[in-house]
């Protein structure tokens, strides 16, 4: 009877991903970027990819899954093998898809598994070239004072910007006019064109801008000033807003926790590489720190995020679904 179930149990232990998987990784792993190609998610995750690919030893193949705001992506990882080996870059739009999507296919926080955040990225309060305000506070009383007679531009639910914006109204106590563009681009070029009164939008698209003075800068939403720019914090201001465009890495739910700390350990060797801390430096991207880059630490700024976000969400009763 022993000896049986010993046998028995054995096809059980084999099955296990922890302990079938032999050395980690023994195959190719591939890394799902939820946004096009050419913007930032899809830069910071190329350049991960690359760093990780050396430290693992198995090349990392970024690859770029569109569509529903990221959660397409999200899905396929979501519901892959949890072994490792399907990996998802994403920004803080999946910490409001948990409110922003209602009949979602996987449960954000059990079917995907934190492995470390990657980078920070602060936002901009901006505003058209001949916008009447001097500073933040004089910007903030604009919208106070004018409300929906301000046209304030995003590229839609769950973007950055579009949380951003929602930070921001939240901070101003009231409404503007919100006009969805496809993408930060059109709205700069609108922006510029003084046809756009305000927006909010990451540090790395309206720097070139600002560094022109194509368009008006007030503050950025990161606790620390951004180098390069020129613009105080809105936490120096005293302005309740504070925001990251965050970037996390995530595995399938149910990786195994030996799997989950090879592949952290990579994401740190990624973001010590002298070629990503460039690149990031040069589009005001701040690279993640090592107790950052934990699973532990990104499964609970994870969890926060979801909290921060989803009343002001519920509020504005905007949902993608």
């Amino acid at each position: 009877m022993i000896a049986r179930r010993a046998t028995l149990g054995l096809p059980l232990l084999l099955a296990t991903p922890a302990l079938a998987q032999g050395t980690f990784p023994t195959r190719p792993i591939s890394l799902l970027i939820p946004f096009a190609a050419g913007g930032p998610t899809d830069m910071i995750g190329r350049l991960l990819a690359e760093g990780m690919s050396k430290e693992l030893g198995q090349p990392v193949a970024a690859e770029n899954v569109t569509g529903a705001g990221g959660t397409i992506a999200a899905a396929r990882v979501a519901q892959a093998r949890p072994d490792g080996y399907t990996l998802l870059l994403h920004h803080i739009g999946l910490a409001s898809a948990a409110t922003l999507y209602r009949r979602l296919p996987f449960d954000i926080q059990r079917g995907l598994a934190p492995l470390g955040v990657v980078s920070q990225t602060g936002m901009t309060l901006v505003a058209r070239p001949d916008f009447p305000a001097a500073d933040a506070a004089a910007y903030l009383a604009q919208i106070r004072q004018r409300g929906d007679e301000l046209n304030l531009g995003h590229s839609g639910l769950g973007g950055s910007n579009q949380l951003c914006a929602l930070l921001l109204q939240h901070a101003a106590g009231k409404s503007v006019t919100n006009v969805v563009f496809r993408g930060s681009a059109p709205a700069m070029t609108e922006l510029m064109a003084g046809r756009l009164d305000i927006t909010c939008d990451q540090a790395t698209v309206t720097a070139p801008f600002l560094r022109d003075n194509r368009i008006r800068g007030y503050a950025v939403t990161t606790p620390q000033r951004v180098p390069g720019l020129e613009l105080p914090t809105t936490a120096e201001l005293g302005i309740p807003l504070t925001m990251s465009a965050w970037h996390g890495l995530y595995a399938a739910g149910g990786t195994p926790p030996e799997v989950q700390q090879r592949l952290a350990r990579a994401i740190r060797a990624a973001l010590h590489e002298e070629r990503l801390k460039t690149r990031f430096a040069e589009t005001f991207t701040t690279v993640a720190t090592d107790s950052e880059a934990d699973p532990a630490h990104h499964a609970a700024f994870l969890a926060s995020e979801i909290e921060r976000l989803r009343p002001l969400i519920l509020a504005a009763g905007q949902f993608a679904d």
